[in-house]
């Protein structure tokens, strides 16, 4: 029986590298080993990785020519490229056009699995409480979520599945724990006294569940939420990566005699 082909996408990135290390430890449930097309838009330095089953393929979302035989016998795509800056040219040719283009190619290979993954912030500001995948109406509020959202048109649109993750974090985050560091530096306190919910999923769970969808006996379609069943206080999640010397920690900063809230030394009030 030949390998079981996965196309993924995103492959240098933190979560893409994360699946690809997620599908390396993988076999498809008949006991086939699982073969990775690893798609990055820069070549892998030299002395990358060569573990068996990894095939390491250059090509640029935004060269539809370079995506040509990507998808030829692949069993499964994993569509984890975006662009997350702020730059709408950039943003509408990587997520929109880039992944329609993609779609295109792989359905036109026969490629039975499409699997994208996409974000929460589809959803604009919050909160959004309980609510399950089809009660809320997306709202971008940013170029990135915007055009995220119109790349999933074409995912859904050739009868794939997209996962809309919230914050993920582990190894490699270079985005969600910067920004919580960022902004204690500018708002030193427990917003909305620290009970405001977050969506999180760690990168590694994240990994898993994008390679289970890729391997699924039968193609899963539609749109879902990707994160722990469980939301989580900013506070706990702020005071856990103190713990790990990735924030501040957490110090009374008194300006009077009941005003009691910052991070940085404590001082008398």
């Amino acid at each position: 029986m030949r390998p079981w082909t996965v196309v993924l996408t995103g492959a240098g990135g933190f979560i893409g590298g994360a699946t690809l290390d997620a599908l390396r430890r993988t076999h498809e449930p008949d006991g086939r080993p699982v073969r990775v097309r690893a798609v990055v838009r820069t070549p892998p330095p030299s002395d990358a990785d060569r573990a068996p089953g990894v095939r390491w393929v250059t090509a640029d979302l935004t060269d539809p020519a370079s995506l040509h035989g990507l998808f030829e016998g692949a069993d499964a795509v994993v569509h984890a490229a975006s662009y997350v800056g702020p730059d709408e040219a950039t943003a509408d040719a990587v997520n929109r056009a880039g992944t329609a283009s993609l779609m295109a190619r792989a359905s036109a290979a026969g490629v039975p699995r499409l699997v994208q993954l996409s974000t929460v912030a589809v959803y604009g500001r919050g909160p959004h409480r309980g609510a399950a995948e089809d009660e809320l109406a997306p709202a971008p509020g940013s170029v990135a979520s915007r055009t995220r959202l119109a790349g999933e048109a074409s995912t859904l649109a050739a009868g794939g599945l997209v996962l809309r993750a919230g914050l993920v974090l582990g190894a490699g985050d270079r985005w969600v724990v910067p920004a919580l560091a960022d902004l204690v530096r500018r708002v030193p306190a427990h917003w909305d006294g620290g009970q405001a919910l977050l969506s999180v999923v760690a990168v590694e769970d994240l990994a898993r569940l994008l390679t289970a969808a890729a391997l699924a006996p039968r193609p899963v379609t539609g749109v879902y939420h990707a994160g722990h069943p469980a939301p989580v206080r900013n506070r706990d999640l702020l005071a856990a990566l103190a713990e790990h010397d990735l924030l501040p920690p957490w110090q009374p900063t008194c300006r009077g005699p009941t005003a009691c809230a910052g991070y940085g030394p404590p001082t008398d009030g």
